[in-house]
């Protein structure tokens, strides 16, 4: 049985992380249809984020006492959402996806900062491999004097936003973890509707085949891909599941350049292969500390 369930935590981890990795698919048809990010995550994730607060609240007593920690958990995966779906569909998809998933360096600072976590030779080289594979993704040593595109900002900022969402999850270690996935769609639904007047969006008025389409997209495609991978995440131990969702980036990267017809130079794939490197490194589980040596009596 425990087998079973492993295998199936497993599909579980490489079907969502297939549907993360492609949904730049549908987000790029949406944005040929005129929707901007913004828009589109009102109407996607605000529609399952309207439906998913009464059951965030029926759950308030078990989350209540770490509230500060949901809300900022929630507002992170806000961000990231909002700074991730422009980027993916204003911009390259593979380069985009390269820049989002700097997130070990962020998570290696975050965790020394905030929750006081070592950093260990191990770590530090994750680090500095992700430094130099965004270098080369960018352009080589030129990135340090060029003006930076404002879709390599917005994916850079996913990442950073996403590892506050993650440091918040994993700090608020009272909260179920469906409390911590319905927030972050109510989270995102909140920092879209805050956002669309600022940035001088209109909420958009769809209909027919458009609203059909969001509907599938919001209600099948975003949410199985959540609800899957908050099962593979339940049932595998964190080091496995951190490894498995490099399978997003892989997925991603593959498809936009086959089928999506983009390219990467020689730095590129360097720069690909370094932030991979640096993933796997931070995935890795951390070595138990050791145990105290007990003394034999005479």
């Amino acid at each position: 049985m425990l087998r079973d369930t492993q295998t199936l935590a497993v599909g579980s981890m490489l079907l969502s992380g297939l549907l993360w990795g492609t949904t730049w698919m549908p987000l790029k048809h949406f944005a040929a249809q005129g929707l901007t990010g913004l828009t589109l995550t009102v109407c996607t994730y605000g529609a399952v984020g309207a439906i998913a607060l009464p059951w965030l609240l029926r759950d308030v007593g078990r989350w209540r006492g770490q509230w500060p920690l949901l809300a900022g958990a929630a507002l992170g995966g806000g961000l990231a959402n909002a700074c991730f779906v422009t980027a993916m569909m204003q911009g390259e998809v593979a380069r985009s996806m390269l820049l989002f998933y700097l997130t070990p360096l962020w998570g290696i600072l975050g965790g020394r900062v905030f929750l006081g976590e070592r950093i260990t030779p191990l770590r530090f080289l994750a680090g500095t491999l992700a430094i130099a594979g965004a270098v080369l993704v960018l352009g080589g040593p030129a990135v340090l004097t060029a003006a930076p595109r404002w879709t390599d900002v917005l994916a850079i900022g996913a990442g950073l936003f996403f590892t506050v969402q993650n440091l918040c999850a994993r700090a608020a270690d009272r909260v179920p973890v469906s409390s911590k996935t319905l927030a972050a769609f109510v989270g995102c639904a909140i920092v879209s509707l805050v956002l669309l007047p600022l940035a001088g969006h209109t909420f958009p008025g769809v209909s027919g085949p458009l609203a059909v389409q969001l509907a599938l997209y919001a209600f099948v495609w975003l949410t199985l891909a959540m609800a899957i991978q908050a099962y593979g995440v339940t049932h595998l131990e964190a080091g496995r599941t951190a490894v498995l969702v490099i399978f997003e980036l892989a997925a991603a990267v593959v498809t936009a350049l086959w089928i999506g017809g983009e390219r990467l130079t020689v730095a590129g794939w360097t720069g690909a292969a370094l932030i991979v490197a640096a993933a796997f490194l931070e995935a890795r589980p951390a070595a138990p500390a050791p145990s105290p040596k007990q003394e034999v009596p005479a």
